[in-house]
C-alpha cells in the first residue's frame, strides 16, 4: 500500500494564535526550533502562515514593536494545506504549485501535523523527489 502524508507528517503540530504577538510568536518559533507556523483563530481554523523572515522582514526591518504587532497581522493566507490520506505525490504537486515548502495537515478545520520537503523527500524514490523538490525550489525563490 503506497504511503500517505499521514504515514510521514510531523504529528502533533502547534500553531500560532492570530492575536498572539509577534514576539509571542518568535519565542515559539524557536522553542520549537521550526521556520513557520500556521496562524489560526480561536477556533483554531488555520488562516495563515507565519514565517521567521516575516518577524525580520516585516517587523524588525521596519522598526515594528514586536511586542505591539500581532501574528494575525502578519500572517500570509490563504494556506495551502493537505490531508492526512493525501498521497506523497499529491503533496509533492502541490508544494510545486504553491511554491512552499512545508504544508499544514488538516482534518476538516483541524491542524493534525505538518509535512515538509524533507519528509518527502525521505520517504520517496530519489527521482521522484529530486525532480518535485527542484522545482518547488525554483518556484519559491
Amino acid at each position: 500500500m503506497a504511503q500517505t502524508v499521514g504515514d510521514i507528517m510531523t504529528s502533533g503540530a502547534e500553531s500560532i494564535g492570530d492575536n498572539d504577538t509577534i514576539l509571542d510568536a518568535a519565542r515559539r518559533l524557536a522553542e520549537q526550533d521550526v521556520g513557520a507556523m500556521p496562524v489560526c483563530d480561536a477556533g483554531g481554523t488555520i488562516h495563515g502562515m507565519l514565517t521567521d523572515r516575516d518577524v525580520v522582514v516585516k517587523v524588525i526591518a521596519e522598526g515594528r514593536d514586536p511586542g505591539e504587532v500581532t501574528a494575525g497581522e502578519l500572517a500570509e493566507g490563504p494556506v495551502a494545506t493537505v490531508n492526512p490520506d493525501d498521497s506523497l505525490e499529491d503533496a509533492l504537486k502541490r508544494m510545486a504549485r504553491e511554491g512552499v515548502r512545508r504544508l499544514p495537515v488538516v482534518e476538516g478545520d483541524d491542524l493534525v501535523g505538518m509535512v515538509s520537503q524533507g519528509d518527502l523527500a525521505r520517504a520517496l524514490p530519489q527521482e521522484q523527489a529530486a525532480k518535485v523538490l527542484e522545482a518547488v525550489s525554483a518556484s519559491s525563490g
